[in-house]
C-alpha cells in the first residue's frame, strides 16, 4: 500500500480560504473511503518534537488502516467508524477515551455519537466516566434502545448492562491532561476553558462497498468544564451527521457548533443549494469563524469526495482511498 504525504498532493488537493483541504480521487474505483480527525487548534510545528509528531502521524495512520481493512473485507461503514475511533480512543494523544481531559472537579467525562446515513438512525452518550470506548456505547444506544441520547450515570449503567467494556475511572487519568487542568485552574476563571485545551476531539466518516455512509465523533470535552457541560460531539446535527449523501464529523468550540447546527448545515447546503462537499464545508467553517468560533470539519460524500476544513493553525487529520493510499496532515 502506498503512503502519500499531504505536501505531495498538489494535483488533487487544494488549499482554500478558511484553511480548507479538499481532495477528489482521480477515478471512481479509487475513491476516498475513510476520513478522520483528531482535533483542531493552535498546533504549531515549532511546538512539536519530531518524536511526538511521529507518534501522532503513526496513530492516525493506524486508525485509517484499521477502518480500511474492515471496509476492504466488506464490513459496514458503521463497523469501520467504530473500529477506527477505538484506535483514537485508546491513544493518550487525543482528547477522547484514554486521553480525555479533566473537568473542574477532576473527573473525566466522555461524550460520543454515531449516525448511520443509510437508515437515518443515530445514538449518543454524554458524561460517562467508566466506558472504555464511548463510541461503542453510542452505537449501543442507537441499536438497542428507542432513544438517541443517554447521559451521566444512567448511560454508564446502560453500557455495563449491555456488555460494553467498563473500566475504573482512573484508567482515563493521564499526567499530561492532569497538568493541563492545573494550569487552567491557576487562571481561576470559567473563561479559562476558552483556550486550546478544549481541542482534541476525534471523529471518522466512512463509505462502505454498498455506498452507505456513517459518521462518528468522540471526545473528553473541555478542560475545566463545570456543571455537567455538554458540547457538540454527542449532539446529532451539531457535531455528527450522516445521510445517504454525506457524512460529517466536527471538532472545535462546541458551543458554536451547536448554535449553528454545523454538521447538518453541511448536508443542508449540499441538498438545498447543490454545493459540493468542499464548497459546503468551507462555507460552514467560514460561518463559524465569522461568529467567533474555531475548529474544523471533515466530510465525505457518497462519490468518495472528501473535505477537511478548519480555521485554526492545524488539525490532526487523515484519509485513505479504497486502494489504500494514505494522506496524513497536522499543520496548515
Amino acid at each position: 500500500m502506498k503512503k502519500t504525504n499531504l505536501r505531495n498532493l498538489a494535483a488533487v488537493m487544494v488549499a482554500t480560504v478558511g484553511i480548507a483541504c479538499t481532495a477528489t480521487p482521480t477515478a471512481q474505483e479509487d475513491r476516498y473511503v475513510l476520513v478522520i480527525h483528531g482535533g483542531a487548534g493552535t498546533i504549531q510545528k515549532s511546538d512539536m518534537t519530531p518524536e511526538r509528531e511521529q507518534a501522532y502521524r503513526a496513530t492516525l495512520e493506524e486508525a485509517l488502516r484499521t477502518g480500511h481493512k474492515l471496509l476492504q473485507q466488506g464490513s459496514s461503514s458503521l463497523d469501520a467508524v467504530e473500529a477506527t475511533i477505538h484506535v483514537l480512543e485508546d491513544s493518550p494523544l487525543f482528547n477522547a477515551g484514554k486521553g480525555a481531559v479533566f473537568t473542574h472537579d477532576g473527573h473525566n467525562e466522555l461524550d460520543a455519537s454515531i449516525m448511520d446515513g443509510h437508515s437515518g438512525q443515530a445514538g449518543a452518550i454524554a458524561g460517562v466516566r467508566t466506558v472504555r470506548h464511548p463510541i461503542s456505547a453510542a452505537r449501543a444506544v442507537m441499536e438497542k434502545t428507542e432513544h438517541v441520547l443517554l447521559s451521566g450515570a444512567g448511560a454508564d449503567r446502560f453500557a455495563a448492562e449491555n456488555g460494553l467494556e467498563i473500566v475504573e475511572p482512573s484508567y482515563f487519568h493521564t499526567p499530561e491532561r492532569w497538568q493541563s487542568l492545573q494550569e487552567v485552574l491557576k487562571q481561576d476563571s470559567l473563561k479559562a476553558t476558552g483556550n486550546d485545551s478544549k481541542f482534541g476531539t476525534v471523529g471518522c466518516v466512512a463509505l462502505d462497498q454498498k455506498g452507505r455512509l456513517a459518521a462518528g465523533t468522540s471526545t473528553g470535552g473541555m478542560t475545566n468544564k463545570r456543571y455537567g457541560r455538554v458540547g457538540d460531539s454527542p449532539i446529532i446535527g451539531a457535531g455528527t451527521y450522516a445521510n445517504e449523501s454525506v457524512g460529517v464529523s466536527c471538532t472545535g468550540w462546541g458551543e458554536f457548533y451547536i448554535r449553528h447546527v454545523v454538521a447538518h448545515d453541511v448536508a443542508a447546503l449540499m441538498a438545498y443549494k447543490g454545493l459540493g462537499v468542499a464548497e459546503a464545508t468551507e462555507a460552514v467553517i467560514a460561518k463559524v469563524d465569522k461568529a467567533g468560533g474555531d475548529g474544523g470539519i471533515i466530510a465525505l460524500d457518497r462519490e468518495g469526495r472528501m473535505s477537511m476544513s478548519f480555521n485554526t493553525a492545524g488539525m490532526y487529520r487523515g484519509a485513505i482511498t479504497s486502494s489504500g493510499e494514505v494522506i496524513v496532515g497536522i499543520y496548515q
